[in-house]
This record gives structure tokens, C-alpha cells and sequence, in this order.
């Protein structure tokens, strides 16, 4: 069999390589993208099961006009191919006081609930988003803009100093939210936008305050359905632009230019982009003991812990996303710190049934459970899911006797199906000022390679591995620069 020549190898069909792939395709490029799994999307995925449906990865859409532009370079229109639903409320947060604040998809009612909540926090609400649009403002045109391979990059792309200071990297998130409310409540919900990232509010940047923005300013969407068809629709587009995408194909190893895989075939190209978490990609494939040392120097991000649920009857009160707060972050952070999963956790609940029915049976709902974990095997994943559940009962809602079934998603199995070391799902995390710099760069000191996805700048969430798949691509359609 003659060698393939294509000019782009893309390893992994996940939203970065998908969008990489798209944009090289439409500037002339021929492409290949070779997936191990039998389906493309990568963590953007579905499971379904008797009826209900589950989104298994990201579960919420945020700046999807990113994700427009993509489709337009494929002739594809947003809102044609996606049938989108912004959330209002955006999400509702409990307390163990039995306190609730909803986060509505208009500020102004967000800064009335506020004031409703805590007296006197709606003007703080104001100030924190002043200062989250300001942060995300400089951000998009620096931070986002292009390759983040040293810090003379940043600079290169920022006006003034003022620039430095305006994204507040020096400050942790929790300090922010502390100087704009009293409330240790919403100091705890500020707090939360670390988590995005699998990263701790008491050591990551307050940076990370500008997703508020972006969920103020943008919204918080749902394409009916489930995530999956943003998937469904990126293939699509990969499609129509000639990208050829080929399943259940596993790489063994990345040389100089080529790309081995499992069957024997050895594909020559001119670059080849890595959609798989970095420190799989260096050890296993590139085999550079050197690199993978690199990557390890950075803090892992955290994992998660899931519980698909299929749950019988309407329960009261629940919105599409969920938040149940434990009864103080330090505590929980500080089990994580030190490698054990929480006593009394943060519990997140998407329940896409709410805006979408067809993702249940009639008069059932689908609940995806999520707790932060660190990244490494949970002990007693079993025991840990009763423990998840009696928490949730005992914080006023109480799925035991409701449940048709139950599966658990653990690091474990994150670790096997993405082959991310210790089930760490965004690769590296954010914790700490300099993150940004240690999370591995988009041009790898391995010729001819470059790295797209959550574990690679600027991170993960699917608006910022869509942006690491416009970086790589502008990147090798320039040139390599």
C-alpha cells in the first residue's frame, strides 16, 4: 500500500482537532484526522441509555458565535444547524442554609436577585462584572489571540502595561471575589468560575473572573438535542470542506513529519496536530522523556466524578444547571489538596430534561451528577456515589428512590477513554499566576508538531479549545509561525 500524503495529520477528532482541521481544510489544506474511538468529538459526548440521553463532557455552550465562525468556512450557517435555546435562569445555586440564588440570563434581574439575596450585594455584582468585562476585554485580544509559547508573546500583543494589571493574574480568584462581596455565599459563587478550568479559587488567577462576563454578556445556550449536536455539526462541516476523518484508528507514534499507527500504515505529512492530552502525547508518542518532564512541571487540573442518573417523576424547582455548595470551599479545597475526594462536596447537576424533554422518557428527568475529585483513582467509586447521593438528600433533594439506574463516570475511566494522566480532564490546571506559561504551547520543539485542546493554551472549555484550534491553523497556514 503507497503511503498517504496529506499536508495536515490531525491526532484525535476531539473539538480542537475537529476545528483545526475545518479551518486548514478551507484554506487549502488537505487533512486527515485519525480517531481511536469509534465516533469523533472526543469529551463532547453522548451517552444513551433506556430512553434518557446524557451529555457526558461539557454541558453547557458559551460563546457559540466562535463556533459559527467555524461553520461559516464551510458555507454552514450557526443557527440553521443548531436549534439553540439560551438558558434563563442560567443557573440555580443552593446553599446548605437553604438559601438560592438564581443567575438569571439578563444582569440587571441577576443584580435584583442578588440584592434580594444579601442586601447590598447587587452593587457588588455590578463591580465584579465591571471588572470581569475589563479582564476579558484585554484578554481576547492578547491572552487569546495567538500562541502563548513565552511570555514576550503576551507582551508583543498588549498596548500598555495597564494591560498586565487589567487582567488581574496576581491576585487569586477568591481575593477578587472577597473585595467585591461581604457574603462569604457569593464569595463561594465567584469562586466556582476556577472550577471551569479544574482549578482551585485559592490559587488561580482572578483572571478567571471574565467567565462571568462572558456568561452575562453572551449567555448560556443549549442546542436541543444535547451537546452532541454541536458535534454532529462540526463533522459536518469537516466533511463539506473535504477533511477526511477515519475512526477507530489508533496512533502509536508520532516521528518527524509522520505519524505510526496501530495497523502498520505510516502516513507522512508536513505537520501533524496533536487533539490529545500532552502528557500522552510526549511519553507515549514522541517517547521524549525531555518533554514529557516539561509538561509535568505544570499542576495537573482536576478530575471529576460523575453519576448518570435516570430518574422516575418531576422533582421541584430544578433548573437546567444545578449548583448545591458545600458548607465552605476551604474545607473542600483542602481535601482535593491533599488528594481526597471531599466528605461533603460541591455537587453540580445538569438536567437537560427541564429545556429539552425528548431527553427523558415522559415524567422522568436525566440527571448528570458532577463532583470535583483530584486526578487519581477514587477508592471506593461505590461507596463514593451513596455518599454523593445522601449529601444531595440531605440538602433537600433526594433522587434514592426515584433511580431506574445509575452509571459512574471516575478518573479512572477518564484516564482510559482520554488517555489523561490521573483523569485530569483539562490537562493542566490555572492555578497560579504563571499557569498560563506552563500549560504546553502550541507549537511543540518537536518539528513539524503542533498541540490543539483543553491541555494546551489557552486551556480547556470548548470556546478556548475552539480558539486553540484557530491559533494552530493560522499558525501552519503562515508558516509554522
Amino acid at each position: 500500500m503507497p503511503d498517504a500524503v496529506p499536508d495536515v495529520v490531525v491526532v484525535g477528532a476531539g473539538v480542537g482537532g475537529l476545528c483545526a482541521a475545518i479551518r486548514l481544510a478551507a484554506a487549502g489544506r488537505s487533512v486527515v484526522v485519525l480517531e481511536r474511538n469509534d465516533t469523533a468529538g472526543g469529551k463532547l459526548a453522548v451517552r444513551q441509555r433506556d430512553g434518557f440521553t446524557f451529555e457526558t463532557g461539557p454541558s453547557l455552550l458559551t460563546l457559540p458565535q466562535v463556533f459559527g465562525e467555524v461553520l461559516a468556512l464551510a458555507g454552514m450557517d450557526l443557527h440553521t444547524e443548531l436549534d439553540l435555546v439560551r438558558l434563563d435562569p442560567a443557573f440555580r445555586y443552593r446553599w446548605p442554609d437553604g438559601s438560592t440564588l438564581d443567575v438569571r440570563d439578563d444582569p440587571a434581574a441577576t443584580a435584583a436577585a442578588m440584592d434580594a439575596f444579601s442586601p447590598g450585594a447587587g452593587e457588588g455584582y455590578w463591580g465584579f462584572l465591571a471588572h470581569a468585562a475589563r479582564i476579558w476585554s484585554v484578554a481576547e485580544r492578547t491572552f487569546l489571540a495567538g500562541p502563548m509559547g513565552s511570555p514576550r508573546q503576551l507582551m508583543e500583543r498588549m498596548r500598555s502595561w495597564h494591560d498586565l494589571t487589567a487582567i488581574d493574574p496576581f491576585r487569586t480568584l477568591h481575593r477578587c471575589a472577597a473585595s467585591h462581596f461581604d457574603d462569604p455565599r457569593l464569595q463561594q459563587w465567584a469562586g466556582r468560575y476556577a472550577t471551569y478550568s479544574g482549578s482551585s479559587p485559592y490559587r488561580a488567577p482572578a483572571t478567571l473572573a471574565c467567565i462571568a462576563h462572558v456568561e452575562a454578556g453572551f449567555g448560556c445556550w443549549y442546542p436541543r438535542g444535547s451537546l452532541g449536536a454541536l458535534r454532529d455539526a462540526l463533522v459536518r462541516a469537516a466533511n463539506r470542506v473535504g477533511v477526511e476523518i477515519r475512526c477507530g484508528v489508533e496512533v502509536t507514534g508520532i516521528g518527524t513529519g509522520v505519524v505510526h499507527t496501530a495497523g502498520g500504515e505510516r502516513i507522512v505529512a508536513s505537520h501533524v496536530v496533536a487533539n490529545v492530552d500532552a502528557v500522552h502525547l510526549y511519553r507515549d508518542l514522541v517517547r521524549s522523556e525531555r518533554l514529557t518532564a516539561r509538561v509535568r512541571r505544570a499542576r495537573p487540573s482536576g478530575s471529576g466524578f460523575v453519576i448518570l442518573a435516570g430518574v422516575e417523576g418531576r422533582t421541584p424547582g430544578i433548573a437546567h444547571h444545578n449548583v448545591w455548595f458545600s458548607p465552605g470551599y476551604a474545607a473542600e479545597y483542602d481535601a482535593l489538596d491533599h488528594g481526597r475526594p471531599a466528605h461533603d462536596p460541591t455537587i453540580y447537576a445538569c438536567v437537560s430534561s427541564v429545556t429539552d424533554p425528548g431527553q427523558a422518557p415522559e415524567g422522568c428527568e436525566n440527571w448528570f451528577l458532577l463532583v470535583n475529585v483530584p486526578p487519581r483513582p477514587v477508592a471506593q467509586p461505590d461507596a463514593y456515589a451513596a455518599l454523593v447521593l445522601d449529601r444531595l438528600a440531605a440538602r433537600g433533594v433526594d433522587l434514592r428512590g426515584r433511580l431506574r439506574f445509575t452509571e459512574l463516570i471516575t478518573p479512572s475511566d477518564l484516564q482510559a477513554r482520554y488517555r489523561a494522566e490521573g483523569g485530569a480532564i483539562y490537562g493542566t490546571s490555572s492555578d497560579g499566576p504563571r499557569a498560563a506559561f506552563a500549560r504546553p504551547a502550541n507549537r511543540s520543539p518537536h518539528p513539524g508538531l503542533y498541540l490543539v485542546g483543553g491541555s494546551s493554551h489557552p486551556g480547556g472549555g470548548l470556546p478556548l479549545v475552539a480558539t486553540s484550534g484557530r491559533i494552530v491553523a493560522d499558525m501552519i497556514v503562515a508558516g509554522g509561525r
